[in-house]
């Protein structure tokens, strides 16, 4: 196959009437999602470049379209891209999750009026099935209007017969409307390649670089345009079964999902994790067996939490704790524990107290901990009842994991906490600052190990505290 690109067939790009497809797939994204989030409440961040910093405001994991301009990448450490402040009038703020989870739950109950079935594929992106939907132009267009209206967020969507083409046809709309010229301006925010002639479709594939597509890593890019493949087009007519031979079956899949072939479904159920952790680096070192237990109760806590809800429990539980290997004047130490939980448990109480029993085989006084979290391993179908429940506590002093009680009071555990906020009701071990303040008290100081959140925006959306305040 020649390793040179067929010039582009310049092809007028007339839609032919709206027509009803049995099959297609819509991919709504979100554009810029995290800096889109900020600016709804902030209009005085639209037009100024913008970044979102990870955790402990250590580097850039999101940019705004001006910050791209200033060549911020992705993963740009801040104390690199700090002067551009001064320099740029660039905007830097610290990740607000909260925020984003919530707008991110709006965004995917209104774009889920466009069609009849959708998988959430990730926080700013869902895929929508379009089977037998009429006009689905138009939906597109109605329902992503619907999201600028109610919710104040960009968003691109995407139309194709396999949700591979939907991918494809995302970013030729973004491009369309971030990059003038790269595609057709008719294109932009909407693109639905059912509505196109097959020519023309060659004429869009022939223009995409063969890494832009789903499913292509840096890695394959580079092998492909060593085989002479370096356009989505030459992709799609790449032999399947050589695709299979060199590379793997996705890339079979891929090639055949570019030729209008369904095989990837939409998994409108996410399937149960294999292991659920919680882990984070700690705003300032930790010294102090005390704060290393609030750290680990408050992780496991959360994992806990995320355990009951996928109807789960877990046969074994990983800890660990680690200095940090970007500080060499520091002491190194880094040791992990594995503790067996017979019978598997969904149980919070439980779940922290292996923890901080391992914690204590682990710690060693004299370190400076950057790092501690936990790992749930073993998950197993939660069934109804594990064993008999006889009424009498265990030998830890609990119920037992069978116990209507234990249940009872994770129950009643989840629902307080998902009225009044996380961690509102939580373990004594994880200490007072880790959840939302009582009414009428003040924010609790933050604990050492805690994350650096130095330029945090309110969570406007779920604190009470923290309400979006409109001055006349």
């Amino acid at each position: 196959m020649s390793t040179q690109a067929a010039a582009p067939v310049a092809t007028p790009l007339v839609a032919p009437p709206a027509r009803q497809h049995p099959g297609a797939f819509a991919l709504v994204d979100g554009n810029n999602f995290y800096a889109s989030c900020e600016r709804v409440f902030e209009p005085r961040l639209i037009g100024r470049p913008l970044v979102v910093l990870s955790n402990n405001d250590g580097c850039a994991i999101a940019r705004s379209e001006e910050a791209k301009a200033l060549g911020i990448a992705m993963g740009a450490p801040w104390f690199r891209i700090r002067h551009l402040e001064q320099q740029a009038g660039l905007v830097a703020l610290s990740a607000n999750f909260s925020l984003y989870g919530d707008m991110s739950q709006r965004l995917m109950e209104v774009a889920a009026a466009l069609g009849c079935g959708q998988e959430i594929y990730s926080i700013d992106e869902c895929f929508i099935d379009l089977a037998g939907v009429p006009d689905a132009s138009a939906r597109a267009r109605q329902t992503r209007e619907r999201i600028q209206r109610w919710l104040g967020l960009p968003t691109c969507i995407g139309i194709g017969a396999t949700k591979t083409l939907a991918k494809l046809a995302n970013h030729i709309a973004k491009s369309a409307e971030r990059k003038p010229g790269s595609y057709p301006a008719r294109l932009a925010q909407v693109c639905n390649l059912l509505e196109l002639s097959a020519r023309q479709r060659d004429w869009l594939l022939q223009r995409t670089p063969v890494a832009e597509v789903w499913g292509v890593g840096p890695r394959w890019a580079a092998q492909l345009q060593a085989h002479g493949v370096q356009t989505a087009l030459q992709l799609q007519r790449l032999d399947p079964a050589l695709a299979r031979q060199r590379w793997s079956v996705v890339l079979e899949r891929t090639v055949r999902e570019l030729g209008g072939l369904a095989c990837i479904g939409l998994e409108q159920a996410p399937a149960p994790k294999q292991q659920i952790a919680c882990t984070r680096s700690f705003g300032q070192p930790v010294t102090e067996l005390d704060d290393l237990r609030q750290a680990l109760s408050h992780f496991c806590s959360r994992a806990a939490l995320k355990l009951r809800q996928q109807g789960s429990r877990a046969g074994a539980l990983l800890v660990f704790i680690r200095t940090s290997p970007f500080r060499p004047q520091d002491a190194p130490y880094a040791r992990s524990l594995v503790l067996p939980l017979s019978p598997p448990s969904d149980d919070t109480m439980r779940l922290v107290g292996a923890a901080l029993q391992a914690l204590q085989a682990l710690y060693r006084p004299g370190y400076r901990y950057a790092k501690a979290g936990v790992m749930l391993l073993d998950l197993q179908a939660a069934p109804p009842q594990a064993t008999l429940d006889w009424g009498a506590p265990d030998e830890d002093g609990g119920d037992g994991e069978g116990s209507g009680r234990s249940q009872r009071l994770m129950q009643a555990l989840d629902a307080v906490n998902a009225r009044f906020g996380a961690q509102a009701l939580r373990l004594g071990s994880s200490g007072g600052g880790a959840g939302p303040p009582a009414p009428g008290c003040a924010e609790p100081a933050a604990r050492p190990w805690q994350m650096r959140q130095q330029r945090r925006s309110p969570r406007y959306t779920t604190r009470w505290d923290e309400l979006w305040q409109v001055r006349a």
